[in-house]
């Protein structure tokens, strides 16, 4: 690409070559991805990952898309590039794990007012250290500079996943009875929804210097540190757990809290009984709660609340798990109950 450069167009805004370097610089990164799968390196038209189908009777592929969100925002507010591409990565595999299905590859979108090599290259750097966490190879991506559209300091990350699973082990929550056990995994923080409101309730936008004093209510940390915490990723843990014991549904908990989320779970007919005193609700949360005067109903239906995924598994499975889990660096714990309900959560 050494003859590839136009002066019209990078005088339009847009400045081909730079794209060609943070290609260069990110090389290093997506380099730490590489698994058993990968074909071909970046710099093609496609990615190319072969099927690891071996002991599969029906082999299914499982895929999932999403972004950060506006929490973008705040790691354009803070100037930190880093960390933002882990919570994509976890947006996506953390989904296609609840059906138990491994993934394989992962491949971002990156759209910006200005393609500043340095900085599209720390941004892969989170989503390659988010696909070391999951096992996914980061086979590919796309920058896209968008001069006129958004502003030159701005930018918006996406990104796409896709597992595998044998059809057989698909978990579909079909075997969830009444008495089952509801486990929960702790979460980081707010992980990355719900910060529309998390930035009307602080001013993020307008605050300043205060975002960044340390919070005795937040153990030292300041609230810019606390809300930029990536979201957690489960994979492993949970790919650990499947190996071993039954799990009969899993939820990841994003927008929509505890009353969106468990209920996608749970089979029709039945609800997730929560105590509230077993939540172990993260300081974040309560400060949001105290701050922007949030109806408690509201801040278990917008944040995961300090429960990032939820598990059932059966009562006489229930500690095993949570052993499991543990042994996996999770402080996994039970927070409730499967019992006769339409209501899908009930909180208590």
């Amino acid at each position: 690409m050494k003859n590839s450069r136009s002066e019209s167009y990078a005088k339009a805004g847009v400045d081909i070559t730079a794209g060609y370097k943070a290609v260069e610089l990110m090389k290093a990164h997506i380099a730490r991805t590489r698994n058993e799968g990968c074909l071909d390196d970046v710099g093609g038209f496609g990615g190319c990952v072969g099927l690891p189908v071996s002991g599969m009777e029906e082999p299914v592929l499982v895929s999932g898309t999403d972004g950060c969100g506006t929490k973008v925002k705040l790691a354009i507010l803070m100037d930190k590039h880093d960390t933002i591409g882990i919570d994509a990565v976890a947006m996506c595999v953390n989904d296609i794990i609840c059906c138990g299905a491994k993934p394989l590859f992962f491949l971002d979108y990156i759209a910006c007012g200005k393609n500043v090599p340095e900085k599209i290259a720390s941004i892969v750097s989170g989503v390659a250290e988010g696909c070391v966490q999951s096992g996914a190879a980061l086979i590919g991506g796309e920058t896209a500079e968008h001069p006129g559209l958004m502003p030159i300091e701005d930018y918006d990350l996406a990104g796409f996943a896709v597992g595998i699973v044998d059809k057989k082990k698909i978990i579909d929550n079909k075997k969830t009875k009444v008495g089952d056990v509801v486990i929960a995994l702790p979460s980081t923080g707010v992980h990355s929804n719900g910060f529309s409101l998390v930035r009307r309730v602080f001013g993020i936008d307008n605050n300043g210097d205060e975002l960044y004093v340390p919070c005795e209510e937040l153990c030292g940390k300041s609230i810019a540190e606390t809300l930029l915490t990536p979201t957690r990723i489960y994979v492993k843990s949970v790919l650990a757990l499947l190996s071993e014991v039954e799990v009969k549904g899993i939820s990841h908990i994003t927008g929509g809290g505890f009353y969106e989320n468990i209920p996608r779970s749970i089979p029709k007919g039945l609800g997730a009984k929560i105590k509230k005193e077993d939540v172990r609700v993260l300081p974040i949360f309560k400060l949001i709660e105290k701050t922007g005067n949030i109806p408690e109903r509201d801040m278990y239906n917008t944040f995961n609340m300090g429960v990032g995924m939820s598990i059932t598994v059966s009562p006489e499975d229930a500690d095993r798990a949570i052993e499991i889990l543990k042994s996996c660096g999770e402080d996994a714990y039970v927070i409730g109950e499967i019992v006769e309900s339409e209501d899908g959560v009930i909180l208590c």
